[in-house]
């Protein structure tokens, strides 16, 4: 059976790895990451970039090098940290010159632009420090 929602790896890596962070009292680098997560410190090292490059994260070259918050946990939320990986939920339907539903009531419309919706609010509403 497919799953309906699913984060993808790289999301995954993102909110697990801003949570092992944030909770560190010193840069973690993504060899250390790697073990803890199970996935390819290159992977790893790639996603966090896009963290650094969002300002979540501050990143330090060198043997005692890796990575630190670089926010406050209570000012961050999920979908920040989603969005840094993943960019902006947004709903794709139908195109107006493609239109071929049979009935007047559009099941993407409805259905997927509210789950959508409710993944967003969701992901707002859950800070950082709450997973710490």
């Amino acid at each position: 059976m497919a799953n309906i929602i699913n984060f993808s790896d790289a999301a995954a890596i993102g909110l697990h790895s801003m949570m092992l962070i944030a909770k560190s009292n010193k840069p973690i680098n993504a060899i250390q990451l790697s073990k803890k997560l199970g996935n390819s410190k290159h992977h790893i090292g790639k996603v966090l970039q896009r963290l650094v490059k969002d300002g979540l994260l501050t990143s330090y070259r060198g043997p005692r090098g890796g990575f630190s918050i670089a926010v406050d946990p209570k000012e961050v939320s999920l979908y920040d940290i989603y969005c840094s990986i993943e960019g902006k939920s947004h709903v794709k339907l139908c195109a107006p010159d493609s239109y071929i539903c049979p009935v007047n009531k559009c099941v993407r419309k409805n259905l997927i632009k509210r789950l959508s919706d409710e993944f967003v609010s969701f992901m707002e509403s859950q800070k950082l420090s709450e997973y710490l």
